[in-house]
């Protein structure tokens, strides 16, 4: 059985409505246990939107002793006000001190994996936290240097080399070590994370039509084919041309698909997925999943949340607890 805990993300956006939600969904003692990291006044305000079909306590200790599996668990964040629908200084510590609290949960032991809400940057920039996200701070949180934000679905694994940065930094960030490194990752975490045995991964080029033979740009020639003939016992093909290989469905043919920048695998993935994609975070010591969805402010407080991508992002941590626990 395994024991969740779910971060409530920014406060004033929709990650308490989608996590209630996706309590009343998959609440079940007897195959997982929750634990749900909120300032209390916040979720009780959320109830009044989006009624709990389970019974619930609320603590402000984390102390196993006080965890009753046969309830839904809501640790305490405190006070923070909340402003429905604004990123705010408040809703940025919370989300913050949440993830904070999360890891320290997955790292002792305590908890099995941790899902987490969307969080807002903006409002981690106005609390005067310096992480752009979750995956930065989840790698500083956990002292990991070879990371990877990796998106999952029954249709597609894909990964992304650069994550959120100005396309125009892109090319410059790009090295063969960084390649290595990032194509590696992402194998580790296809075998000990995901099951698979003997994994293929295509790598997407850069430039269009992958520079056409450095006519069109050098990286493909310079970077990004040595890093892959660089690398032995891992099956990696490419630079493979990004437009005809998504028109063409070869991703089909891949067990993921490793693109340089954010949008250039984020746009075909979210065409397939948008209500079901989920985020994960590789070469974590910890198990990270989340919605592949922001916070949705324009709707955040109207009960009209989808909670979808939150629970399979609960059925793919539950996956890859069990691949880890066979390893």
């Amino acid at each position: 059985m395994a024991r969740l805990v779910f971060t409530c993300g920014d406060i004033n956006g929709i990650g308490p409505e989608i996590c209630i939600k996706t309590f009343n969904k998959i609440f079940n003692p007897s195959k997982r246990e929750i634990i749900f990291l909120c300032p209390s006044d916040v979720f009780k305000k959320t109830l009044k939107i989006i009624p709990l079909h389970a019974d619930y306590q609320v603590i402000s200790d984390k102390s196993a002793g006080l965890i009753d599996s046969k309830k839904i668990t809501v640790i305490d964040l405190g006070k923070y006000k909340q402003r429905i629908g604004k990123p705010t200084a408040y809703s940025g510590r919370a989300s913050y001190n949440a993830i904070v609290d999360a890891v320290k949960l997955c790292r002792s032991g305590f908890a099995d994996a941790m899902i987490t809400a969307p969080i807002s940057k903006t409002a981690l920039q106005i609390a005067g936290l310096k992480f752009k996200g979750h995956t930065g701070l989840l790698a500083s949180l956990t002292g990991s240097r070879n990371y990877l934000m990796v998106f999952l679905s029954d249709e597609m694994v894909c990964g992304l080399t650069t994550i959120h940065v100005p396309l125009k930094s892109v090319s410059r960030l790009i090295t063969t070590g960084l390649l290595r490194d990032t194509i590696k990752t992402l194998n580790d975490s296809l075998v000990g994370d995901l099951g698979f045995r003997n994994p293929e991964i295509a790598v997407l080029g850069l430039n269009p039509h992958s520079g056409e033979d450095g006519h069109l740009g050098n990286e493909e020639v310079d970077i990004i084919m040595p890093a892959i003939k660089s690398l032995k016992g891992i099956k990696v093909r490419g630079p493979f041309v990004p437009d005809s290989f998504f028109g063409k469905h070869l991703y089909k043919n891949y067990d993921a698909v490793l693109g340089m920048y954010h949008d250039q695998v984020l746009i075909p993935f979210k065409m397939l997925n948008f209500e079901k994609g989920v985020n994960y975070t590789a070469g974590l010591p910890i198990i990270r999943t989340s919605p592949d969805h922001g916070t949705a402010f324009d709707i955040a407080g109207k009960g009209v949340a989808d909670e979808s991508s939150m629970i399979q992002a609960v059925r793919w941590a539950e996956k890859i607890i069990i691949n880890r626990n066979k390893i």
